[in-house]
């Protein structure tokens, strides 16, 4: 479970991003977190694994409070903690299978990295986990070939590899097309529950975020003003997240999704 409590972050410049932030993610919970640029959503990611450090505030991860942590222990929580990113954040040059085996590098000493000698049982669970996405077949390949979509996939199983107990996903669909979107929104749900883990993701896309999240938040100038589950987002709460619009086609097009799933 990650408990979040009262958390804030100013900025050196004075801007405050995030103010008094409260929320709890229970094991196997997708929760999404929307809202407009500069809301303070990719801020309240990164102040969880303290890759940004909070100004005030706890983050606590099943009991261990990760704001109170040393810089060694810090490094040992973050191995709890798979981030998954935007731009994939994937060593171009390196081999698919070297890419997810690097999501073993907070367990293997410093030898063992350089010369890629990782224990057959991690070797063994990265063929599995690439299966598992399709991509059994693309072991060898460098990241530089693959697609948008595939490379996605690798920078999931590459956080799965370091065994989290909290995926946290950082605008994971914003480079790729609609379907592949949903492909990857579908993927990241349906691992988090075969394995039971919360999963916090920052999404711009409203509706594939009212399609495969079981709850939404929603920041507005830092602060949440929406708690609750998709079918909650009303024009009105929409308009207290963005700001005016017409929010009928969005919750038409999320109700149509949700008719083509069905028949599908």
């Amino acid at each position: 479970m990650l408990e979040i409590s009262g958390l804030t972050k100013r900025y050196a410049t004075g801007d405050l991003a995030l103010t008094d932030v409260s929320l709890t993610v229970p094991d196997g919970q997708v929760m999404a977190l929307i809202g407009p640029s500069g809301a303070g959503k990719s801020t309240l990611i990164r102040c969880v694994n303290r890759l940004v450090e909070p100004t005030a505030g706890r983050v606590v991860l099943n009991g261990d409070d990760i704001t109170a942590l040393g810089p060694a222990a810090l490094r040992r929580a973050r191995r709890r903690m798979g981030m998954i990113f935007q731009e994939y954040a994937l060593v171009e040059r390196l081999s698919v299978m070297e890419n997810v085996l690097s999501g073993r590098l907070g367990y293997v000493g410093f030898w063992t990295s350089w010369f890629r000698r990782f224990p057959q049982k991690d070797v063994t669970e990265a063929f599995r986990l690439l299966e598992r996405v399709g991509l059994d077949h693309m072991v060898d390949k460098r990241a530089d070939a693959l697609s948008g979509g595939q490379r996605q996939r690798v920078g999931i199983v590459r956080a799965l590899m370091q065994n989290p107990e909290l995926l946290l996903v950082d605008e994971p669909t914003a480079s790729l097309d609609p379907k592949t979107s949903r492909q990857i929104m579908r993927l990241i749900v349906e691992l988090c529950a075969e394995r039971g883990l919360a999963a916090i993701i920052n999404i711009h896309d409203v509706a594939l975020a009212q399609s495969f999240a079981q709850r939404i938040v929603g920041l507005q100038g830092g602060r949440i003003v929406y708690d609750g589950p998709a079918d909650g987002l009303t024009p009105s709460v929409l308009t207290t997240i963005y700001g005016e619009e017409d929010w009928s086609k969005t919750i038409a097009a999320v109700e149509d999704d949700a008719e083509t799933e069905l028949a599908g």
